[in-house]
């Protein structure tokens, strides 16, 4: 396979055969379904088969294209077979795009000696992968139920694998745009205006590019505003879908819902990658990889920096906004903030995942399968993990946390923290291959 490199205007060898350490690997491109309706993937599996490679491990997030992201090729090194892509739709309901999920894994249980199947989700991915290994197992009516915010609407029976991996999962998609929401937007006449007294970007309320610190009684005031504007926005949600489902929407199946400051790219409108004192550190101790190979057991800290100005000023422009539908939005994208809804040192509090399928703390408690949870220390997601295993209803899950390692493995240019990406997967290649589990 390979890549085009626009800025440098090169052609250069992605993943696949080029790899230089490990298993010769190659790649294949795979088209699931037919015509326009398709999901297009990439398939890696070393040249020549071993013992490992009995084990296939499907890696598509919930909204982006993962078919070169490095997971793919790096497992296929150590001798598993990946199918690695897209949903179908990004935009489409979540209900949808776990069927993708579903096609997926007949892809892989059809495949010439593939025996097992584990579901790889990373950041949103693991939103996509929980929910649908969550129906999988205890059938899609536990998201039909009177306390749900939006009902699972489809009757396709699931098949569950047979292993969950979560790497640097966030709190869930719905949690993630619950903490994007920027509470110092004022929509006026369709016009879009920032309230400067609750603006995070603005010095007086404790912004510093170098890193702030928001007094307690602006944290207070900026989150009791982001959980009201939130909630708001998932009123009126309800209020159109109400109008859709009575035949008085815009449109008879679905209609545009957009959002002003609520994207959830990177550090737009959140308040902890600014302040880096919330989200600190683990309620518990847990395993913490180190870059010598070493791996000690306590209070995991965080190491992330804080992202300045990043994001200053989105709110007013479209690429700062949730582009969606009434019912993509809902099932995608919208969880309540409760009354005691806040952000500390040690984690997120008071958000109602149980009531939706679009976050994986509450999705996890479904699932009963080989689970694993790896945080990354320097990223702004890392302290999901623990929320994650705290939730997780089985009774074969592993949590580790990897020193200095950023949102997509790599150490971020700190190199006092060793190869961050080789312990990541090291560390899920001997969780897969542990004898008893997934190889007899």
């Amino acid at each position: 396979m390979y890549l085009y490199n626009i800025e440098k205007k090169q052609i250069i060898a992605g993943s696949g055969g080029y790899q230089e350490k490990g298993l010769l690997i190659r790649d294949t491109y795979v088209r699931i379904g037919t015509g326009f309706h398709s999901m297009h993937c990439m398939f890696y599996e070393p040249v020549v088969p071993v013992e490992k490679s009995r084990i296939g491990v499907i890696i598509i997030h919930s909204d982006d294209d993962y078919s070169i992201f490095p997971i793919g090729g790096e497992l296929a090194k150590r001798g598993y077979r990946t199918l690695c892509g897209q949903v179908i739709d990004p935009d489409e309901p979540l209900e949808q795009k776990m069927i993708d999920i579903k096609h997926a894994v007949e892809f892989m249980r059809n495949y010439s000696g593939i025996e097992k199947v584990i579901l790889m989700g990373h950041s949103g991915g693991a939103t996509l992968m929980s929910a649908y290994q969550s129906a999988a197992e205890k059938g899609v009516k536990i998201y039909q139920g009177s306390n749900m915010l939006v009902k699972y609407t489809l009757d396709e029976e699931l098949s569950p694998a047979d292993g969950l991996m979560t790497l640097d999962s966030n709190w869930g998609n719905g949690s993630m745009t619950l903490f994007s929401v920027d509470p110092a937007v004022i929509e006026v006449n369709g016009s879009v205006k920032i309230d400067p007294e609750l603006d995070i970007f603005n010095p007086v309320n404790g912004f510093d590019p170098e890193g702030s610190e928001y007094s307690e009684a602006f944290i207070k005031k900026f989150l009791k505003a982001q959980a009201e504007r939130n909630n708001a926005i998932i009123k009126k949600a309800l209020e159109r879908l109400f109008a859709i489902e009575k035949g008085n929407g815009y449109y008879v199946d679905d209609e545009p819902f957009c959002m002003a400051g609520t994207a959830q790219l990177g550090p737009f409108n959140k308040l902890f990658p600014q302040d880096i004192r919330l989200l600190s550190h683990s309620k518990k101790p847990y395993v913490l990889l180190h870059g010598d190979g070493s791996a000690t057991e306590g209070i995991v800290p965080s190491v992330r920096r804080p992202r300045g100005e990043l994001g200053k000023g989105m709110s007013r422009y479209m690429i700062g906004a949730v582009k969606s539908t009434v019912r993509s939005f809902l099932t995608n994208r919208a969880v309540l903030a409760g009354k005691d809804y806040d952000i500390r040192e040690d984690g997120a509090y008071g958000i109602l995942w149980n009531d939706t399928f679009n976050c994986t703390p509450g999705n996890i408690r479904n699932v009963n399968a080989p689970l694993l949870i790896m945080g990354m220390t320097g990223s702004y997601e890392g302290l999901a993990a623990e929320e994650i295993y705290s939730n997780a209803a089985g009774t074969d899950k592993t949590i580790a946390f990897v020193e200095g390692a950023g949102h997509n493995f790599d150490n971020q240019g700190r190199e006092e923290f060793g190869d961050t990406q080789k312990i990541v997967f090291d560390y899920a290649d001997k969780w897969m291959s542990t004898s008893g589990r997934f190889i007899d």
